[in-house]
């Protein structure tokens, strides 16, 4: 006769596949979801784009970026795909002229950050512009393409003191090594020539998901997990290069202090 435990395993092992089934299936769906998500808005975005001025496309296209971002995520939420807490991000919410400084994990940074950031405009690669998905939505959104250094801190700097905040990842490019690449010092040119303060935001990853070495498509173990944390708050008071070294310091000892 079998024991309990033996008769209760089949049950454990079908409860078991399908709730793999249904993390898979909703995986992908929200993968799908996602581009379909980004497509169509970003078509909206282009053509308020061709016929709004600038003074009211950048907020409505920050809008629509946000909304959609924070519409994704509760997704990702409610089907048990995702456990975040974006809470420290609440208290910038009111703050203006911040040149915001992250390091970079994940593709999903930008949608974390975004999320709970809607005045925030984002330095972004030139070749966004004619992406197909994100491209209508930075355009009319007025984010930064870095195409020149001179009229990307020209840029910077005006929208800094129009009261945007600016997020940076100083990094350059999605995390290598661990705790942080090496630093490039744009972010600080910017801050210190619109005195504008800088304030660190630190992504913990519990997940290497589209990292810079991810498969794209490859499935990972779920639910993601990420958290977001304020760091100190810094002003320039240095030459740029001297600047960047000193919160490259400070953001691989508290990337790498246990928790």
């Amino acid at each position: 006769m079998l024991s309990a435990a033996a008769a209760r395993a089949p049950w454990r092992r079908a409860v078991a596949g399908a709730r793999w089934l249904r993390e898979t299936v909703g995986f992908y769906l929200l993968y799908a979801t996602f581009a379909i998500g980004c497509f169509l808005p970003g078509l909206v975005c282009f053509l308020l784009y061709l016929v709004l001025p600038c003074r009211l496309g950048g907020p409505i296209g920050r809008g629509l970026i946000a909304g959609w971002f924070r519409l994704y995520l509760a997704l990702l939420r409610g089907a048990g795909l995702l456990e975040d807490d974006l809470s420290a991000l609440d208290g910038l919410r009111c703050e203006r002229g911040l040149v915001v400084v992250a390091n970079h994990p994940s593709l999903l940074d930008v949608v974390l950050l975004l999320s709970r950031l809607p005045p925030t405009v984002c330095i972004a690669k030139p070749a966004i512009w004619n992406n197909p998905l994100l491209g209508g939505g930075a355009r009319l959104a007025g984010y930064l393409p870095n195409d020149s250094p001179l009229r990307l801190v020209r840029r910077a700097r005006a929208a800094l003191g129009a009261g945007r905040c600016l997020l940076i990842f100083p990094e350059g490019t999605r995390t290598r090594r661990i705790a942080v690449n090496g630093f490039k010092p744009g972010f600080a040119l910017i801050a210190r020539q619109a005195r504008a303060p800088v304030q660190t935001v630190f992504i913990e990853a519990g997940t290497p998901f589209l990292g810079k070495s991810w498969p794209l498509l490859r499935r990972p173990p779920l639910p993601l997990r990420f958290r977001v944390r304020l760091g100190r708050r810094f002003m320039v008071s240095e030459d740029p290069a001297g600047f960047t070294a000193r919160i490259e310091r400070y953001f691989r000892d508290e990337m790498s202090a246990p928790r």
